[in-house]
């Protein structure tokens, strides 16, 4: 097994890390534009290959495509991360550019890969990926919708005081401030809802933190997060090699599910070694529902940007 991560920025070298140490491949290559960059990572991980006893073997190369040929995944990281006050909107221009240079050159080696996509805006990175890789669209991921999740069952543990372990929680929507969707009416601990346990004022506080979760680290720390969305990548990745079936919520092609269409949004999919397999399909009541349309009509307006710059003729 082979796996790729472009982009040796904090969030592609934490999902390399984290890939290294569960041994989720025998090859791992580590590619950046920054001369020296992913080799000096590369070799920093390799040293703690005695330490935390793995055998993966971590390769970083300077801008050389041919070393990631016939790559089972590829994780594109590629891009600016958001600095504070910055949106995600205006992330595209700059990066949309990166992410189809990027997939074309993937392309080019490993025409039969999955490609995870973290770069930002995720939702309209992930469309873009889609609409130029001419890959089947189960081969196409994006990650926002794990990291929301994650974010998701954190601030419900700390309102709960359990374990996050002992939470099921997912988001769907649009990965953005404004437009995900925690859906607390269908978090469980253990199987009982926890809207047994928290008023509707620890509901609402939990919503909203979840929601600005990316905005509240950028304030805090200068820069986007990177534990949290590398852990959350290589989760995904290890779903797909292993073949685990996991329940996870990914941006994904709908044509048709939830109400939309040529659009990529967060929502509940089975992934395994195919790619993600099946989309599940959850009750949504018609609140629930009325925001999933509205962030749709929110991800389609940043979809617009890429038509109007051209990167999407």
């Amino acid at each position: 097994m082979k796996v790729t991560v472009v982009g040796a920025g904090a969030v592609g070298a934490t999902c390399a890390d984290n890939i290294a140490r569960k041994e989720l491949a025998e090859e791992l290559v580590l590619l950046d534009i920054k001369e020296g960059f992913a080799e000096g990572k590369s070799i920093d991980i390799m040293q703690t290959a005695s330490l935390l006893g793995f055998d993966t073997k971590v390769k970083g190369v300077t801008n050389d495509y041919a070393s990631t040929a016939d790559s089972d995944v590829v994780v594109i990281t590629s891009g600016l991360p958001r600095k504070p006050g910055m949106t995600r909107e205006e992330l595209i221009g700059t990066n949309a550019d990166i992410v189809k240079a990027v997939t074309e050159n993937v392309l080019k080696f490993s025409p039969n890969t999955i490609i995870i996509v973290v770069s930002n805006p995720m939702d309209t990175m992930n469309y873009l990926t889609l609409k130029t890789s001419g890959l089947p669209k189960n081969k196409i991921l994006g990650m926002g919708g794990v990291l929301d999740s994650a974010r998701f069952k954190y601030y419900l543990s700390q309102e709960l005081g359990c374990s996050p372990a002992d939470l099921s929680a997912v988001v769907i929507g649009g990965h953005g401030d404004t437009t995900m969707i925690p859906l607390i009416k269908h978090a469980t601990w253990n199987g009982v809802p926890v809207t047994q346990f928290l008023s509707q004022e620890q509901q609402d506080k939990v919503v909203q933190a979840t929601m600005v979760g990316g905005a509240t680290l950028t304030k805090l720390i200068g820069t986007s997060a990177w534990y949290a969305p590398g852990a959350g990548t290589a989760a995904m990745v290890e779903s797909i090699v292993r073949d685990e079936k996991r329940l996870m919520s990914c941006g994904v092609s709908l044509e048709g599910e939830y109400g939309q269409s040529d659009i990529s949004m967060v929502v509940p999919v089975v992934l395994g070694k195919n790619g993600w397999e099946k989309i599940v399909n959850f009750e949504l009541s018609p609140e629930e529902q009325a925001a999933f349309n509205k962030s749709a009509d929110a991800v389609r307006s940043m979809n617009g940007v890429l038509a109007e710059s051209k990167v999407l003729g």
